[in-house]
């Protein structure tokens, strides 16, 4: 017997979580995350989809202290790196954001990519070798959600140097390093994405972004109410 059709409760929740889901920064605070609830998180980011059911991922738990005083470090260096990439004005407010919680946060994880986890070739893999980085993304995305609905904030901080992070958590060279994630309770959910508050960026119109049958395909006419919905 297959699984149990989603309820439509059920499925509002999913949407929810996932429209709901926020790149935190700030708002941590100091309560510690539960042992059976950090385990769920866990088990769901394991549970993302992976291409010939590899599962290349691993997950580094982190909260000791010093441990991530040295990745902070790590990331102010490219901070200050990645500010001369922008015009001074641009720069200037690069500067002023709050881009990471790794002290705040009660638990960083790190995740990597085992790039050889199957020895040999691997179902789905030979035209596209990099599919077993997109998979770990998967489980990524699976860990965000599920602490979404855990009422856990989680940010990703992407300025950070790989070299020193393997050298940090002692990490194996082949092993890839996709995401470095800040975790913990939060005092709130912004509305909307702290960039776009901030003004950096807005969302792209979805209507924009989607094509028929080719690049740049034009929308059928049996599909004018899905015009409709991409605008809402």
């Amino acid at each position: 017997m297959g699984q149990p059709d989603i309820t439509a409760a059920e499925r509002d929740a999913v949407y929810k979580t996932i429209f709901g889901r926020r790149d935190i920064r700030k708002h941590f605070t100091a309560e510690p995350i539960p042992v059976a609830m950090l385990g769920r998180i866990l088990k769901a980011a394991h549970h993302a989809g992976s291409v010939g059911y590899m599962q290349p991922w691993s997950f580094i738990v982190v909260d000791d202290v010093g441990v991530k005083a040295r990745v902070r470090e790590s990331f102010l260096r490219e901070r200050e790196a990645a500010a001369e990439k922008f015009d001074a004005e641009r720069r200037e407010k690069y500067l002023s954001y709050k881009l990471e919680g790794i002290l705040e946060s009660p638990l960083n994880i790190c995740v990597t990519c085992d790039r050889n986890r199957i020895p040999g070739e691997v179902i789905g893999r030979n035209s596209m070798r990099e599919t077993d980085v997109y998979s770990t993304v998967c489980a990524v995305q699976n860990l965000w959600l599920a602490a979404r609905a855990e009422n856990i904030g989680v940010g990703w901080v992407s300025i950070l140097n790989r070299q020193d992070l393997h050298e940090i958590l002692n990490i194996p060279p082949k092993h890839v390093i996709v995401a470095y994630l800040c975790l913990g309770y939060v005092s709130e959910f912004p509305e909307i994405p702290e960039l776009e508050a901030a003004g950096w960026r807005s969302r792209l119109p979805l209507e924009d972004l989607v094509y028929f049958n080719q690049w740049n395909g034009k929308l059928p006419e049996i599909y004018r109410e899905l015009a409709a919905a991409l605008k809402d």
